[in-house]
């Protein structure tokens, strides 16, 4: 394939290339999708609520709209805020933990991705924002509904399920405001109404609304993808694992290893906001490129020998939380989320083995599994 694939049917330029995702990321000319860009090229689209949110949201915004978007939501992710989280994380880690062992006690195997794996970023990034635990899983697909947003190609059936979850995920941030402005509390929706300070330039209610309703979806869905993918690289190379177990420190780099190896947000899309050249090719305003940021992250230019999965290998460097203006304001949290994970589970069930055909979630755009089989003893 040439470094800058363009492909007809899908009106855009496929880059594979690590150096050339990167560049394309870090590029200030190419800009994500937004509402400028939707309302060109999406007939009709003012008819679907979920184009509504997501064009005018932290992730398909640009320069200064997106700085004014992401800079109070960053307040809550700095290192300092992310590292104070690590108790609660492990909490809630032990928590689904045990729940995992009472289901796999009968020694038949259990969904790891419906007791853990979802469940662990969804609690987690529920108490950051003051979602109550009975409500949790119920907005959770709400949510995976939410998502089908970012499906290249999207059919009816994903504008539906889009339309209805976004909807519904309004209604219910815009209570959880009225709740806050009532009766303020230590987590992100109430910070997010108190916007005094000379930096802080007022958001409207809809904009409050919707960063909710984001960082809801963004903080669970990835993160859920990245605990199954870690678990599965490892318990499939039982080397590696055997490396792991030998050594914690270890633990963050086989989260590393698994993001590269398997990245849980396969691509991305840019647009040209005016003529330019990436991955030597010479691009017009308005011109369409998508990083496919799975094959970056193989790319034998960067990692050598890119099809091994090998927690020992150093210089890593991964494209699975983009880069860039857009680079993931929670890639910290969820790095922690899986250290964390692995080493309760491991630590827990040193038999631990898969216990049947795993399921992968039906998406081109995300990488996940809807059914992970474990057996908790040999």
């Amino acid at each position: 394939m040439d470094a800058a694939h363009h492909s007809e049917e899908f009106g855009t330029r496929f880059l594979t290339r690590f150096a050339d995702c990167q560049d394309a990321l870090s590029e200030p000319g190419l800009q994500v999708p937004d509402r400028a860009w939707c309302a060109r090229e999406l007939t009709r689209w003012s008819d679907h609520p979920a184009a509504d949110f997501f064009y005018s949201s932290m992730l398909a915004t640009n320069g200064p709209d997106h700085e004014r978007l992401r800079r109070p939501v960053a307040r809550t992710f700095t290192a300092r805020r992310v590292a104070a989280l690590r108790a609660q994380v492990e909490a809630v880690a032990d928590e689904l933990v045990d729940r995992f062992a009472e289901a796999a006690s009968g020694g038949g195997p259990a969904n790891f991705q419906d007791l853990v794996g979802q469940p662990l970023p969804v609690a987690v990034v529920g108490r950051l924002i003051g979602v109550p635990d009975t409500e949790r899983d119920h907005l959770a697909e709400l949510g995976r509904g939410a998502t089908r947003l970012l499906e290249p190609v999207r059919t009816p059936e994903d504008w539906a399920a889009a339309d209805r979850a976004v909807v519904a995920l309004r209604e219910y941030f815009a209570d959880v405001l009225r709740q806050r402005r009532a009766r303020p509390r230590d987590d992100l929706a109430s910070a997010l109404l108190d916007q005094r300070g000379p930096d802080r330039r007022p958001l409207a209610e809809r904009e409050l609304v919707d960063i909710l309703l984001l960082v809801f979806v963004a903080g669970f869905e990835t993160t859920a993808g990245l605990l199954g993918l870690a678990v599965f690289a490892l318990l499939t190379h039982p080397d590696q694992l055997a490396l792991v177990r030998a050594d914690p420190a270890l633990r963050p780099a086989a989260v590393e290893e698994a993001l590269r190896w398997d990245a849980p947000v396969m691509m991305t899309e840019r647009v040209a906001a005016r003529p330019l050249e990436i991955a030597g090719a010479r691009l017009p305003a308005g011109a369409s490129v998508t990083t496919v940021l799975a094959a970056a992250n193989r790319d034998p230019r960067r990692h050598p020998d890119p099809d091994a999965f090998r927690v020992g290998r150093t210089g890593t460097k991964v494209l699975s939380f983009s880069a860039g203006a857009h680079h993931c304001l929670g890639a910290a949290l969820a790095r922690l989320e899986g250290a964390a994970l692995i080493g309760r589970l491991f630590d827990r069930f040193p038999a631990l083995a898969l216990a049947g055909e795993p399921v992968r979630r039906d998406s081109v755009a995300l990488r996940s599994f809807d059914d992970l089989p474990l057996a908790a003893a040999g």
